[in-house]
Order: structure tokens, then C-alpha cells, then sequence
């Protein structure tokens, strides 16, 4: 069996989430062809013991070889500050230090001193400063998102000039990490063709191919359920996930109200204590905080909205309400990427009022809801099954197994070529 080197800024079990979910996907689609070693990063919030640690090892355990890191400077305060303030005076991204662990760049010398790879497989351009010890072998490199646009978008929002400025900067050193290393390896994945657009404007002599988001369409399917209210799924931590859970409270929800009465509102995922208690008070909205399974939550709601105003990718949690059967409300760019129909599988407004009109829409009228939520479920059987989507993705990473050429040997010198002497290690 062939060997695969696997490379993650998330340690993806449980697959509770976002990039959780699909990077537990594809690593399980992978193992049915290879022999997997994966190194990963794991975030506080999500590991806050060393038992969780293990169980998320475990959980990969039983089909690859794993290990994982925290990322430092979530262990020392002084860390996120420093790389901040290397980032400016380098002007380099970052992430390139955010990311900088002497445990974890220790484990990949291992490996490679010790065991030959046919491919390698980074899960994020977060890690690039570990791609110049990966050359001569053939790399492929998902992209969740085109980071440099998600930066720019979240610029947008920012209320801050301060902060405005820093990310609109950030954006751009990310973009030029994303013309360099994309044109480098073997094979870019993108989660969607806007995606792939994107890269190909960036680095227009990058090779990247298309492998959609995609979910289990055995586990989340249509249920009997109370069939009321509202639900969203993220977590409200995250800025794309805040500024909607803001926008919808504040511009849309009592526009939903002063028609249909008191409904009622659940937003599902990891937050605050205060958070849940401010949103709670002032807008009558319930944030459950983590939960474990987030569908018995999907299947009580009659109506399930994503008022994304910043993003990139795909939506997980449309494929999941899709999968379920349920009716979505979504902005444009919450739904960016899917095969999104409005009016068919899904109801699109990129305005307070709007989006207000479409959700008061699919509250009272359940012979629509069941239209939408009817579609959505024949939309992700046809086009987002994961055994379906297994298919293009194994035999991309087959070809590359078989020796196609891996772009190897301008890799060592690359991250000088652009910005200099490489960072010095933890």
C-alpha cells in the first residue's frame, strides 16, 4: 500500500464542525488507498485537557497512524503578541508563525528521515512554512477557503480602522504566500469553482482541481421533529459566525418578529457564557453553547437560516440542513459555491428586509417548507454524498502516487525567493 504523509492545522475528530468535518472525510476516504501518517495541530477551546487529546487520537487511530500539537502561542501569552509583531517586522503572513512548533516540525523530520512517502497532503496553506523540508515529493494542498479573500471580507466588516488596515495587510501577504505555494505543488484542491477561479487569478499556473464539501447523507437525514422556530449551526467565536449572529438580531430577526409573533430562535455551537446571556436578555435568542450532535436541533426547527455576510468555501451547514431535509434561508455568500437554486432548494436575500420576508415565507407556509427542504435533500444525494464526491478525490491522489510530476524541486528555496531567511524555529 502506498504511504501518504497527511498535514493538519486541526486535529478532526470528532467531526464537529467545518474544517473538522471534512478533513475527517477525506482522511477517512484516503485510508482506503494508503497507509497514513498525520500530523495535526490542535486549538485550546477545542482540546482543554490532554484527555480530550487523546480521544480525538483515538478516534483516527483506528484508521491512521496520528500525533498532534498544540499550536504555542495558545500556551504562552506573550506568543501571540511576538508573532504578531513578527509578522510586521518580516512582512511576512502571520500564520507562518502562528504556526511555528519545534514538536511538530521534530515529528515531520522524523518521518521523513525514516519512512518514504508517495504523496503528501497539507490541509492548509497555514502550514506553508513546512512545505520546503516536503521537497521533491508531490504535495496537494486543500484550500477550505482562499484565505486572502475571506481577510479582505472580514476587513470590510471591521468597525476598527486600526484593525481594518491590519487585516486588508494581512490579506495581502497571505495572497502572496497563496501565488507562491500554489504555483509549487503538485495539486491545489478547491472546495468549490468560485474557489477555483479565485486561485487561478492569483497563481494562473497553478494546477487545481475541484473536490466539493460534501456530507453523510446516512447520518443526517430527514426525521419527524416539532417543526418550529429558527436554528443556525456555528459557533458564535468565530468572526464570519459573530457578524451574522449580530446582523440577524439586530436587522432581521425583529422584522421576523413584528409579523410572526415571538418565534423562536436557537443558534447551535460554541460561545460565551456571557455571550449567552447577553442574546438571551436582549433578543430573546437562545446560543446553546458546544453541543455534541446538532441534529436533534436541525430537525425541531421549521426553518434553518445562514445570514453569512463574510466567508469563503462552502457551507457545511447548508449540506447538513440540505441532508436533512430542512428549508434554508441563506445570503448569497453563505451559499457561495453549492448548487444553490433560489426558489428551489433554497431561498437567497442579501437584504435585512428580504431575507426577514423569505424567513416569515418559509415559517408559515409548510407545504413550501417541504418543497425546499425536499430539493435540498435531492441535491446533496446527487452532487454532495461523500461516497460520491470519494470517487474524483482518490483518483486525483492516485495519479500523483503514480509518479506525475510533483513540482518538487523549486520548493527549497522558494520561501526565500519571496520573503527572505526562513523563521527561526520555537
Amino acid at each position: 500500500m502506498k504511504r501518504l504523509l497527511f498535514l493538519s492545522q486541526t486535529l478532526p475528530y470528532p467531526p464537529d464542525g467545518g474544517v473538522n468535518i471534512r478533513t475527517y472525510h477525506v482522511l477517512r476516504l484516503l485510508a482506503q488507498e494508503f497507509a497514513i501518517s498525520a500530523l495535526c495541530f490542535y486549538r485550546r477551546q477545542d482540546r482543554a485537557s490532554r484527555e480530550a487529546v487523546e480521544a480525538g487520537l483515538a478516534g483516527l487511530r483506528t484508521f491512521v497512524r496520528a500525533d498532534a500539537f498544540p499550536i504555542p502561542q495558545e500556551h504562552a501569552p506573550w506568543r501571540r503578541v511576538w508573532d504578531h509583531a513578527r509578522s510586521v517586522i518580516h512582512r511576512r503572513a502571520y500564520t507562518v508563525y502562528a504556526y511555528e512548533s519545534s514538536g511538530f516540525r521534530a515529528r515531520l523530520d522524523g518521518l521523513l528521515a525514516s519512512r518514504s512517502f508517495d504523496v503528501v497532503h497539507v490541509d492548509s496553506l497555514d502550514l506553508s512554512a513546512y512545505l520546503p523540508a516536503l521537497a521533491g515529493l508531490p504535495i496537494v494542498c486543500t484550500h477550505h477557503n482562499v484565505e486572502s479573500v475571506l481577510l479582505r471580507r472580514r476587513a470590510e466588516r471591521e468597525r476598527a480602522p486600526w484593525r481594518r488596515a491590519y487585516l486588508a495587510w494581512q490579506a495581502g501577504l497571505v495572497e502572496r504566500v497563496e501565488r507562491m505555494w500554489c504555483e509549487r505543488v503538485a495539486l491545489n484542491v478547491a472546495v468549490s469553482r468560485s474557489d477555483r477561479e479565485e486561485l487561478g487569478r492569483i497563481a494562473p499556473r497553478a494546477t487545481v482541481t475541484v473536490v466539493p464539501n460534501g456530507v453523510d447523507v446516512s447520518t443526517f437525514e430527514p426525521a419527524p421533529g416539532a417543526d418550529d422556530g429558527i436554528v443556525f449551526v456555528g459557533g458564535a467565536n468565530w468572526f464570519p459566525n459573530r457578524d451574522a449572529l449580530e446582523y440577524f438580531c439586530r436587522d432581521i430577526l425583529p422584522l421576523v418578529r413584528a409579523r410572526c409573533g415571538s418565534v423562536s430562535v436557537r443558534w447551535v455551537g460554541r460561545c460565551s457564557e456571557r455571550d449567552a446571556k447577553t442574546f438571551g436578555e436582549r433578543h430573546g435568542v437562545a446560543l446553546t453553547g458546544y453541543v455534541a450532535d446538532v441534529r436533534p436541533y436541525v430537525r425541531d426547527a421549521a426553518c434553518y437560516v445562514v445570514p453569512l455576510r463574510v466567508g469563503g468555501g462552502t457551507r457545511l451547514k447548508i449540506l447538513d440542513a440540505w441532508a436533512m431535509g430542512k428549508a434554508v434561508v441563506s445570503t448569497s455568500i453563505g451559499c457561495e459555491g453549492l448548487t444553490a437554486v433560489d426558489g428551489v432548494n433554497i431561498l437567497v436575500r442579501d437584504t435585512a428586509a428580504g431575507f426577514a420576508e423569505a424567513v416569515r415565507t418559509v415559517l408559515a407556509d409548510e407545504a413550501f417548507r417541504a418543497h425546499l427542504g425536499g430539493n435540498g435533500r435531492r441535491t446533496v444525494e446527487g452532487a454532495y454524498d461523500w461516497n460520491v464526491i470519494g470517487r474524483e478525490l482518490l483518483r486525483s491522489y492516485r495519479s500523483l502516487g503514480d509518479g506525475l510530476p510533483s513540482r518538487g524541486a523549486a520548493m527549497t528555496s522558494a520561501l526565500a525567493d519571496l520573503t527572505g531567511p526562513s523563521p527561526s524555529r520555537e
